[in-house]
């Protein structure tokens, strides 16, 4: 009869190490656009504000196909003078879940921001090698991108772009799994101009876990303010996708 916790506990403990490390949810601070060294890559810095202060309120839900393995956590987020601070304010669900998935992926992005290691993720010409790849299905601007090294930070996929160059969205895997019991991450981020400013809106992840199956981890931004601005909610409805559903 002992045999059954044993068993939970090691499954969340795998399902941990897959998204424990993820900074894909991460909203990071970005630097002032840099010269181009590539042509392709003039799309991701053209006239860009960049990143420097936001509160936004976020929504998080993670769970797993296999097992009671389900949570949501909503937080105020803020980035201020170069530090980012966190306060959970709603949480249910899994308490596993909540505090060794939700919060500690909190603590990852306050522990990334906070060390100063954020251009690591940026999608820069340091940090990707940029081709062209024509329009999809949707006539929207697709532009591949390769890692220049293996890190969970980075993706290996395609980036979305309209016809005014701004990013949409980046999908596709991470560049390095964060755990050996973690296959197939794959992750598809969407972005919208808020304020003048590009940011992220929404953030949708699935990872197979050995002996878990399929896990899900998604991420609502709503921002209250972006660079000491308030956020109009014009704005905020035109830019962001649905919220989490109901639970």
């Amino acid at each position: 009869m002992q045999k059954q916790p044993a068993r939970s506990a090691r499954t969340v403990t795998l399902w941990v190490a897959a998204f424990s490390l993820l900074a894909g949810s991460a909203v990071l601070p970005a630097r002032e656009p840099a010269a181009a060294t590539n042509p392709l890559s003039a799309f991701f810095n053209r006239n860009d504000q960049p990143l420097k202060q936001y509160r936004a309120y976020r929504r998080m839900h993670a769970a797993a196909d296999k097992g009671n393995h389900e949570a949501w956590m909503e937080a105020w987020t803020e980035l201020k003078d170069g530090h980012f601070s966190y306060q959970v304010v709603n949480e249910r669900g899994s308490d596993l879940v909540r505090g060794k998935v939700l919060k500690a992926m909190l603590e990852r992005e306050e522990e990334l921001v906070n060390s100063g290691n954020t251009d690591k993720g940026e999608l820069t010409s340091d940090n990707y090698e940029f081709s062209e790849a024509g329009r999809n299905s949707e006539g929207s601007h697709v532009v591949e991108i390769k890692p220049k090294r293996k890190d969970v930070l980075l993706v290996d996929g395609h980036a979305v772009l309209n016809d005014g160059g701004d990013l949409v969205r980046v999908e596709g895997s991470l560049a390095k799994n964060p755990s050996f019991w973690t296959s197939l991450v794959k992750i598809v981020r969407r972005y919208a101009r808020i304020g003048g400013v590009r940011v992220p809106v929404a953030t949708e992840t699935t990872a197979k876990v050995k002996f878990v199956g399929t896990s899900q981890l998604q991420v609502v931004y709503d921002y209250q303010t972006i660079n000491g601005r308030p956020v109009a909610v014009t704005e905020m409805q035109s830019a962001g996708p649905g919220r989490i559903a109901a639970r």
